[in-house]
Order: structure tokens, then sequence, then C-alpha cells
């Protein structure tokens, strides 16, 4: 859509003059004699930035900018005055200008201020239109435009009210707890609590204790009674993150509790019910880790009712702009900063990055770029050093008429696994084929070469 820009001005010379400039340019232009006038087309057809004159017979330029902005906020406005009055220029401003020209006009400055003020508007209209889209997709904290998120969602919806069990994989920095959450939020247990207990974070003795509390002098240290997760989160749900992390022995008793729901506290032989819900969530493969014996089979079969796959955020990139706007937000409010966006070249970095820390490594990308802005705006200055220089890599292949299907498989499988970092389970997803095809065709390829 041709951006619209009004110029105001009781000379019909100077009006004539700015239009020539900026129909050249491309721009839509409207006309306006007067104050009154302007404000009438403001109010037909809101255009993306005002120019007007500041000495006007009636209302004059500074009392049209403060009517202007109380009909339309988010006008930029710059005024046009003489060499003689820039103190007014000043004051106009203050009042909400975005910029001035002065008198005699010269071509290059009007282009130059218009150009920045058409992109000042369009980054407010484009961060209001994606915090609308926030609002009526993003469940919760969860923040997501991609097809593949939308899929995951849907399924949770459609789990959250069951008693199933839930076993969430993906990379680190995925949202696996956050989506945890929110299907404890989506289900009829909400008003009951979601105990978390990270598995990898205890040694074994302990992690016991936790998760089922203990009698007092269970052992050295245990000077009294204490609940456990599964005791805390009754009537509620207990999600075990990096469950592939217990010890077997714990993995004995969980299971117990998944089949029964019974279980005692450490050194204690009082059997307790419990009503709980267990959501358990692993960055590991968890095949792999039964192959390893690190995961037992049963336990994992008791877990694995329903299985959610998070994509790492590259798999997501049309999740990154959205994301990024949240996290601005989010971390200009807690640290006392007034930026409110992000520049299309930093933002184009980000969006080519690799992200192997996945949404909490660009949380905190962003953070950082928020506290060393030194404007409004993020800059791709403001980013890391390694995703400033990062090239992407190409994201299309072409291909010869008559070159053969094998050769232009093989390119494209390799493209692919590049594009993913080798992870053949979602480059195989991406392609619409199984990890087998994959696994065999480099067998072939190996065996060719050889």
């Amino acid at each position: 859509m041709t951006p619209i820009v009004l110029v105001v001005d009781d000379e019909a010379a100077n009006r004539q003059v700015l239009e020539r400039i900026l129909v050249r340019e491309g721009y839509d232009v409207r006309h306006a004699s007067n104050g009154r006038e302007a404000l009438k087309r403001l109010r037909e057809e809101p255009p993306a930035v005002m120019m007007t004159d500041l000495k006007m017979p009636g209302m004059n330029g500074l009392e049209l900018l403060k009517a202007a902005r109380a009909i339309a906020p988010d006008l930029e406005v710059i005024v046009m005055t003489a060499y003689g009055t820039i103190e007014s220029a000043v004051e106009a401003m203050k009042e909400g200008a975005w910029d001035f020209v002065t008198k005699p006009l010269r071509r290059s400055g009007v282009v130059q201020k218009v150009h920045k003020a058409i992109e000042k508007h369009n980054l407010i209209q484009e961060n209001r239109a994606l915090r609308e889209e926030l609002a009526r997709s993003a469940p919760g904290d969860f923040i997501f435009r991609s097809t593949t998120m939308q899929a995951i969602i849907e399924e949770c919806r459609q789990i959250a009210d069951s008693m199933a069990s839930v076993m969430i994989t993906g990379e680190s920095g995925t949202g696996k707890s956050l989506l945890a959450r929110w299907i404890h939020d989506a289900s009829p247990r909400r008003s009951n609590r979601l105990v978390t207990m990270n598995c990898a974070a205890l040694p074994e003795n302990l992690l016991e204790s936790e998760l089922f509390g203990h009698e007092a002098g269970a052992f050295t240290g245990a000077r009294g009674q204490r609940s456990g997760r599964f005791e805390l989160a009754n009537n509620g749900t207990l999600f075990l993150d990096e469950v592939t992390e217990m010890s077997s022995q714990v993995q004995v008793k969980l299971l117990r509790v998944l089949q029964d729901g019974e279980y005692e506290r450490v050194g204690g032989e009082q059997t307790y019910q419990t009503d709980v819900r267990i959501i358990a969530a692993t960055n590991r493969d968890p095949e792999a880790a039964i192959s390893e014996r690190q995961l037992r089979e049963d336990l994992y079969y008791r877990l694995n009712v329903i299985r959610i796959q998070l994509p790492p955020l590259r798999a997501r990139t049309e999740d990154i702009p959205l994301l990024t706007r949240h996290f601005i937000t989010r971390h200009a409010a807690r640290n006392n900063r007034t930026v409110n966006g992000i520049t299309a070249d930093a933002l184009d970095a980000l969006s080519t990055w690799h992200w192997p820390g996945n949404v909490r490594e660009l949380e905190n990308c962003v953070e950082r770029a928020v506290v060393l802005s030194r404007n409004n705006m993020i800059e791709r200055n403001n980013l890391p050093s390694q995703i400033q220089n990062h090239h992407a890599s190409p994201s299309t292949l072409s291909f010869p008429v008559g070159t053969p299907l094998k050769e232009i498989e093989r390119q494209m499988i390799a493209a692919t696994l590049r594009q993913v970092d080798g992870d053949k389970a979602l480059a195989a997803q991406l392609l619409g084929i199984t990890s087998r095809t994959i696994y065999r065709r480099e067998a072939e390829w190996r065996d060719y070469s050889e």
C-alpha cells in the first residue's frame, strides 16, 4: 500500500513543489490549505506523515500538531519553518513532531526526512500488528506464529483435560517447562499446584527425599519429618524435568507411583496415596537413554502416553520477530530502558542465526541488546559479535535441467542436514521422509564413494 503524505500550507506554490518531489518518490500526496481542512482530511483517510507549515492564518502549525496527534497518535509530523523561526520548530518537536525542514525547501532534505518518518511509522504499525497477533494467538506466555507451534498447542488443548502422562522432548531452551505450565493451566487441575522437580539438580539420596519426603532420622541431617513433591502436588501436576537423569532405584519407586498411586517416605513404613498428573521432560532422545540403560523401558512407556516434541528455534524462524518484540517489551520495562523496536538489519541477523541455545539464548541476546542500546531502537551493533558477523548459508538449491534424481536427492538431504546442524530426525521431518531413509542414503553414498 502506497504511503500517504498530507501537505498543509496556505501557499499553493509550496504545496505544488512538495507534491512534485514526493510523487516522484512514489508517495500518495494529499493537500490542505489550512488547519481545519487538514483535520478533516486526517479523519477521512489518515496519512502516515503530515508536513505542515508553522506560520498559517487561523490555526497555526503548532495548534494543528496538537490537534492532529489527538486524532491520529501514530501520525508522524514534519514541520516547515523559515530560518528565523527555528525556536518554533524546536517547540513543535517538544510537542511530538518527528522533525523539521527549513525554507526554502531542498529536495534532498525533504526526501530524507519523509523517508525516515515513513520508516518509523511503518515500524510502529508493524509492532502494533504483532502485539495484536500475540494477544490473539499466544496462550499465556507461549509466543508463536508458526504452523508447527500452532499444531503443538492444538494437540496440548486436546490432552489438557485428561489424566494422561505427558513426555515433552526437545533441546535445551525450547520451552519445555513453559509448555508444562501451559498444559497444567489449561487442565481441570489448574486450581491446585504445579510442582516442579529438576531431576538433574540433586544427587540420588536427596532426589528420593525431595520426591517422596522423609521421616525424622531417615539419614544424616534429617532432623524432622518432611513432605515430598508428590505430597505437595496432590490433586495437581508434578513436572519432572530432565527425567532421564534419575537413578535406577528412584525410577523403580517412581514407576510404582505411576502404577498404583502409592509411595512411602524415605525411612518410613506408612503408605501414602497420591493423585498427581505427571508431565516429564528431557533434552535427550529417550530411546537412546533406554539403549544406554539410563532410562527404564517400563517407566518410559508409563511416562510416554502422550509425546510432545518441541522443535528447535532454527526450525521455526518465523516465530523470531514475534519473540524478539515480546522480549524487547519485557526487558525494556525490567531494565528501565525506553527501547521500543528493532531495525530490519538487526532482525535479519537474529533470523539467520542458528540459535544453539534456542529461545532461552534469544531472550538473553535481546536483553543484552536492550541494555546496550543507545537509543530507542536495537541495532545490529548491539548484538553479540558472532551474530553480527554471521552469514547464513543458502536456503535454496537450484539444479540444471536433466540432473539425475539421485543427485538432487543427495544434495537436498545434505543441505537440509547442514541447515539443522546434522539433526537427522529434524531433517527427516522437514523433508517428509523417515530418519531411516537418511541413514540408508548416507550408507549408500559411503559405499559409492569407497
